[in-house]
């Protein structure tokens, strides 16, 4: 029977590349002259310091910009409502999602069911299992989950015949 799996992952290395392009762009641009600033990147979580907490919100708009541009989706993004000020600095978190939420699944595997296509749906760890009679019925399954609005991210592996 066909089979594939429903994955949420980032890729780590374009990531990694957004990051440094960011952080070149923000040595080019006018308004980050003589601004003391830093990028961070470590275990999927990017931090953004900066002499202002405007200067942050736009290193984020900056980071969300370089990563459209490496094909790194942004609903990935998980931003700190909190931007934490110390001393004369303000730093902002940006985690990355990896992996499927148990909550998440839960709601895809319903939205699956209630689709009424002849599929089984079943979680295994941070992945989902989706297996059908007709290759059809397992692209329909992927378009409704690229269509459903659940603030994360898709990517589909493994199809088997």
């Amino acid at each position: 029977m066909p089979s594939f799996d429903i994955v949420s992952e980032v890729d780590a290395v374009e990531l990694k590349n957004a990051v440094e392009n960011t952080r070149r762009e923000m040595d080019g641009r006018f308004d980050f002259r003589g601004v003391e600033y830093s990028v961070d990147f470590k275990d999927m979580v990017v931090i953004l310091r900066s002499e202002s907490d405007f200067q942050c919100r736009q290193m984020v708009d900056i980071l969300r910009g370089q990563l459209a541009k490496r094909n790194v989706d942004a609903k990935a993004m998980e931003v700190d409502d909190k931007i934490v000020h110390t001393g004369k600095t303000f730093a902002q978190n940006v985690k990355f999602k990896q992996g499927i939420e148990q909550d998440v699944a839960k709601k895809l595997i319903k939205l699956i069911k209630d689709s009424k296509v002849k599929v089984q749906a079943q979680i295994q760890g941070d992945s989902i299992r989706v297996t059908g009679k007709k290759r059809d019925d397992l692209q329909a399954i992927m378009q409704l989950a690229r269509t459903s609005e659940l603030g994360q991210p898709f990517q589909f592996n493994n199809f088997r015949d």
